[in-house]
């Protein structure tokens, strides 16, 4: 009885500890500062002199899109949401 005790312990700690599957994403849920910096990596907002908008700001959103070509586009997302990164990664690639 002593070896099964730390057997099934053992089994049960393992299944607890599976992920579970990834729930989907809320397309209006606020994007990650770790995408934003993805983005801006891919297309910079600054003028190459070190000058440009917070990463993450009303300012920085509006250059991206204007980077974009997008800028007055009604297709484009709520700016900051996920289905916003969603569009500009899609526009990237």
């Amino acid at each position: 009885m002593t070896r099964i005790l730390p057997i099934t312990l053992a089994t049960l700690l393992m299944a607890c500890s599976e992920q579970t599957p990834e729930q989907s994403i809320d397309p209006n849920a606020p994007c990650d500062e770790a995408r934003f910096e993805q983005i801006e990596a891919s297309i910079t907002s600054g003028d190459g002199a070190g000058h440009g908008p917070d990463i993450g700001s009303g300012e920085w959103f509006s250059v991206i899109t204007f980077r974009l070509g997008e800028r007055g586009n009604p297709d484009v997302p709520d700016a900051g949401s996920n289905a916003w990164c969603d569009f500009v990664e899609a526009r990237l690639n």
